[in-house]
């Protein structure tokens, strides 16, 4: 395994880290960055992709958002943490899986903990750069350098999601297609 390889379904694992509501007045573009994750959601449930996706401290930073929680398969119930990494939750398990695409916030604490923890175990993690976010642009941008210097792949909802599908003409295709197309990229 090399961080150079293409994603394949039977390795990859989509994990959502901490897209909550007390986070959509504090992050700035956090709608978009909800619909992202929603359409990675999507996206990887059409295509039989596992999907884990994390709570940090829900009691006091809400649920995870309705734009995600409402397309999350049941398997994929939130993990409640209080550790920044998301490797830390109770019940954390990728079921073998060695590629990991990561969304969600905030991209310099959450995200990018959860990036190296799983780096350092000799995973392959796809950071999705359209999907993260923190409460500060330069937060932001200290996130995502820290986790590609770490060794994570930028990454992209479409470039993930075509990654995925591997070619055109596939059941999954156009339904994957569609999706991307709603998405719209700077829409």
């Amino acid at each position: 395994m090399s961080a150079g390889d293409l994603l394949s379904r039977e390795r990859t694992a989509l994990l959502v880290v901490d897209v909550q509501e007390a986070f959509r007045k504090a992050v700035p573009g956090f709608d978009r960055i909800a619909e992202a994750s929603a359409t990675l959601v999507r996206g990887a449930v059409e295509m039989g992709v596992p999907v884990i996706c994390t709570e940090q401290y829900p009691k006091g930073l809400g649920e995870t958002v309705a734009e995600v929680s409402s397309v999350l398969p049941a398997e994929a119930s939130p993990l409640e943490k209080t550790r920044f990494s998301a490797t830390g939750a109770e019940g954390f398990d990728l079921s073998g899986r060695d590629q990991i695409v990561l969304c969600g916030v905030e991209s310099h604490v959450c995200v990018a903990q959860t990036a190296v923890d799983l780096l350092s175990k000799g995973l392959d993690v796809r950071v999705v750069e359209d999907a993260v976010g923190s409460r500060s642009a330069s937060d932001r941008d200290v996130g995502l350098r820290r986790m590609t210097e770490a060794g994570a792949v930028a990454s992209s909802v479409e470039a993930s999601m075509f990654e995925l599908l591997g070619e055109a003409g596939t059941p999954e295709f156009k339904s994957v297609q569609k999706m991307i197309l709603e998405f719209a990229p700077g829409a």
